[in-house]
């Protein structure tokens, strides 16, 4: 079902921007990611929001922005069979994703629209920081600014997992034309998923300093966390894609392979701190499945960047052993304080010291915030 006018009347002669919003069960987020948008310092937008059959309140929300928003609405199908339908009711030559509880600063789309017809390019991205959330939702702070930084090859830093968040960047629309929209078969890592396929595609990508976007962390809500499983396996399946696609055409260099595998050990690594997000024998069969493929694309792999410990152990018995010999010691410490967090003592103490540990990144992010504030009145 639709609600709203098929496009927002233009506000001036500039390139319309479509910003496409999914929205499940965001009832929580969604008024603000929303306003984020209406309150852009650039003119001509339109909002459309695609709500992926939620079951809480999001809609009734959703509804009192209309007609300022377009709103579709229909049964759950995914986040990305979301996007893709709002990219087929927008008309905007330029294309902004936000997540319905993330929001953008309000210069986010006059900068990168400036910055795109200045250079010429594709694609533009960003900085952002996450606004991470008590628990119990009681306060919140702004953590300091992830620097994406230029990148001297977009598609290796991408397949070796250097990360940029996907409400960070803007498109223009022959670009998500060209790649076919969002795979609807992944149902996580679809950001990094989708942005390597534009940068597969040979779309020229630029990165503008500058932080207009925040991305909310509260809980165990995204797909990494509330499912290793479909995280693991969706990621990999991502990376094969990408080598699959660089194999065809011919491109799947030294350094492609490198940083392909460079992509499946931080999968393995991830299996040593998920902290019992999934079974033992999903980490095990995780662990086994990423050495493989590491192993096949780059026979003598070694590991840099890890702790002390891991490359001793990797010296002394090679990167395969390593990771299956420290794997097992991170198990069996993991059981160890899983026993011990059971306990009701050991417990309380523990909540107690997160509960320190974060009031005091709290305290220490206001008064950095208010450092900067103070700073900048006096220039």
């Amino acid at each position: 079902m639709t609600v709203g006018p098929r496009a927002m009347e233009p506000h001036s002669n500039r390139s319309l921007v479509s910003i496409i919003i999914p929205c499940y069960n965001c009832e929580r987020w969604v008024q603000q990611a929303v306003e984020s948008c209406l309150n852009q310092t650039y003119p001509n937008i339109e909002i459309i929001v695609v709500d992926d059959g939620s079951t809480d309140g999001s809609r009734e929300v959703l509804r009192h922005f209309v007609p300022r928003i377009r709103l579709e609405t229909g049964p759950n199908r995914g986040g990305n069979s979301a996007r893709n339908r709002g990219f087929a009711h927008s008309t905007g030559e330029y294309i902004q994703y936000l997540d319905a509880d993330d929001y953008l600063e309000p210069e986010k789309i006059a900068r990168q629209v400036r910055f795109l017809e200045r250079t010429k390019a594709d694609v533009v991205y960003g900085d952002w920081r996450h606004r991470r959330h008590h628990p119990n939702g009681s306060f919140s702070y702004l953590d300091g600014i992830e620097v994406a930084g230029a990148q001297q090859d977009i598609l290796a830093a991408l397949l070796s997992f250097r990360l940029v968040n996907g409400g960070a960047v803007l498109y223009r629309r022959q670009t998500v034309k060209q790649v076919g929209g969002w795979d609807e078969t992944l149902h996580a890592f679809q950001d990094m998923d989708f942005f390597t396929s534009v940068a597969l595609s040979g779309a020229k990508i630029r990165y503008q300093p500058g932080c207009h976007f925040i991305y909310r962390k509260y809980g165990a809500v995204t797909v990494s966390t509330s499912s290793f499983s479909r995280w693991s396996e969706n990621t990999c399946i991502s990376l094969k894609k990408s080598e699959v696609a660089l194999a065809r055409s011919g491109r799947l260099t030294e350094e492609y392979r490198a940083a392909l595998a460079v992509g499946y050990f931080k999968i393995a690594q991830a299996c040593f701190w998920f902290e019992g997000a999934a079974s033992l024998a999903t980490y095990e069969k995780t662990i086994n499945n990423t050495v493989n493929e590491i192993l096949d694309l780059c026979p003598h792999y070694h590991a840099t960047d890890e702790t002390h410990i891991f490359r001793l152990v990797q010296w002394l018995f090679g990167f395969k052993s390593a990771i299956h010999l420290l794997f097992r010691a991170r198990s069996a410490i993991r059981l160890i304080k899983f026993k011990l967090k059971s306990t009701f003592f050991v417990g309380y103490i523990l909540g107690i010291r997160r509960e320190m540990i974060f009031r005091r990144e709290a305290k220490r992010h206001s008064l950095s915030a208010s450092a900067e504030v103070g700073s900048k009145r006096m220039n």
